[in-house]
């Protein structure tokens, strides 16, 4: 091994090559974005499913997610109702957001996980800042990992274009939006 390597599998201690499914029941997918120019709404995705193929090398790796759109919780049923129509996410003509990784590449302590994520039948590169959590054997005899990862994007690149002008200046919502992943995923 090289030292790069070795520094890679240094940082990736007890990630096992195999298979792995998101658990959506200790897992988040989670987004922030400026409201009023003075404080960020966060919000989540309740129902969604990944796959996590560790590759022998992990840096060769995939990663596919899906994110079912309706499941989409502000903690405001009204703002809910308005993200979920054709002013925002449009979840009758599209209900799924995808992503699917087409590189990892190592920073720092970190990764930068790169893939497509697809909003609204708009298909761009993101890139994840990338944490490895862990991996742990779990009380029923199953073998499970963490990653932790933030990217941002901007909304209206998505098709997303809907604001309101303030009359302080401003607008009513961001055009940056912070995603946020929490996932632990057990092996196949």
């Amino acid at each position: 091994m090289t030292n790069a390597n070795t520094s890679t599998a240094a940082k990736l201690a007890g990630l096992a090559a195999g298979t792995y499914n998101v658990d959506p029941a200790h897992s988040v997918v989670g987004f922030a974005v400026r409201h009023l120019m003075v404080s960020k709404v966060r919000g989540r995705f309740n129902e969604f499913t990944g796959t996590i193929n560790v590759a022998e090398d992990p840096l060769a790796s995939t990663v596919e997610a899906v994110a079912q759109v309706a499941s989409i919780t502000t903690n405001d049923e009204q703002r809910d109702g308005h993200l979920k129509n054709s002013d925002f996410f449009d979840a009758e003509a599209f209900p799924t957001l995808t992503f699917k990784s087409t590189s990892i590449r190592p920073d720092g302590d970190d990764f930068v996980l790169v893939g497509d994520l697809t909003i609204k039948d708009v298909t761009l590169p993101v890139e994840f800042e990338l944490e490895y959590e862990g991996a742990s054997a779990d009380p029923w005899g199953g073998s499970r990992i963490g990653f932790s990862a933030e990217a941002e994007i901007n909304r209206k690149d998505f098709g997303m274009e809907w604001n309101m002008a303030l009359e302080t200046g401003g607008f009513v919502i961001g055009d940056k939006v912070k995603i946020t992943l929490d996932v632990e995923a057990v092996k196949a």
